[in-house]
């Protein structure tokens, strides 16, 4: 077996992604090997790819919603064995000391590691992960269908349980962690009002075929006042019109890890208890519900594939909001 592995690297942010040969990576105590089936191409990989988030590893191989089977067990590993069909999402790492690690909100450990930021993740036709921080993916998913729901599906989750006990949901964004997070919603009873970019009717359709009780642009006001609304387009903008929708006592979910800024706006908008809160990384916890729980609505993911060699194409798509669900890069046969 070759000692080399083909991967998609980003070598400084605001250039593409190279095509290159790099050694294939040796599992260390305590991690495991995988190869890589597929891995979805989430906007916080535009983030990285564009340089929005600061002091990544470089080069870096990107993407963090990976499903592959594990080849190869680093010493120490006892919690999964080779073949096993694994994930690796965005948390790698954490340190486990710090107080947010101690008191359980590993989300907000003060010195992490995130795959396809800090760690090379699944842009490459293996990746090596920490076994703590791999999930066994449940049965009856395709890999390129259950890719998305590493990220995608476990960051609408955690905005969803933050959005609750709420009846009444507006979706802003309705992209691969929208139509995840609009199905558990739907699932749970719960009103879903999806608002897409203006004259979307494509995106608005998919909504209602979703399930959402209505669907419109996001310059439109909901037919009534919404108890929360999630956020996943990164566009500052949409903040003040998500607190005009929703009513007093409102919760304003922000599920996106950067958004352009806020602009001012009146008081009145945020009064009579409003609230503006932001989703940070995720927990293994979230992980383990939210894997237990898609299968049994069941969530179906709307994917397109893509040959590991379109990264950066596929990066385009996305940026243009060309697609309807997810895009997954696949291993490339051609390669």
């Amino acid at each position: 077996m070759s000692a080399t592995m083909k991967a998609m690297l980003l070598d400084r942010p605001g250039q593409p992604l190279r095509l290159a040969d790099v050694p294939r990576p040796e599992p260390a105590t305590g991690q495991v090997r995988i190869r890589v089936a597929a891995c979805g191409v989430c906007r916080t990989d535009l983030h990285v790819a564009g340089g929005d988030l600061k002091h990544p590893k470089r080069p870096i191989i990107p993407g963090h919603e990976i499903v592959g089977r594990v080849e190869r067990l680093g010493p120490g590993v006892t919690r999964f064995k080779q073949g096993e069909r694994v994930g690796i999402p965005w948390l790698g790492h954490t340190c486990g000391v710090c107080p947010y690690c101690r008191r359980g909100d590993e989300n907000l450990c003060d010195d992490p590691g995130f795959t396809g930021y800090q760690i090379d993740g699944g842009y490459a036709e293996y990746a090596v992960a920490d076994a703590a921080y791999c999930f066994p993916i449940p049965g009856g998913l395709g890999d390129v269908e259950a890719a998305p729901l590493l990220c995608a599906g476990l960051i609408g989750y955690r905005a969803l349980r933050m959005a609750e006990p709420a009846q009444t949901l507006g979706i802003y964004g309705f992209g691969a962690a929208a139509h995840i997070v609009a199905q558990v919603a739907v699932h749970k009873g719960i009103a879903t009002y999806a608002f897409t970019r203006p004259g979307d009717i494509a995106a608005q359709d998919f909504a209602r075929a979703l399930g959402c009780v209505w669907a419109g642009g996001s310059d439109e006001r909901p037919p009534g006042p919404l108890e929360a609304a999630i956020i996943f387009a990164p566009v500052g903008a949409l903040v003040p019109l998500a607190l005009a929708a929703v009513g007093k006592g409102g919760r304003v979910i922000l599920g996106g890890i950067h958004m352009s800024d806020v602009p001012a706006m009146p008081y009145d908008l945020l009064w009579g208890e409003r609230v503006v809160r932001s989703v940070a990384n995720l927990t293994r916890q979230d992980a383990i519900d939210f894997l237990d729980l898609a299968p049994r609505i069941p969530v179906v993911t709307h994917t397109t594939a893509m040959p590991l060699s379109k990264a950066n194409e596929a990066l385009d798509r996305l940026r243009r909001g060309d697609l309807t669900g997810a895009l997954v890069l696949v291993p490339d046969p051609a390669l």
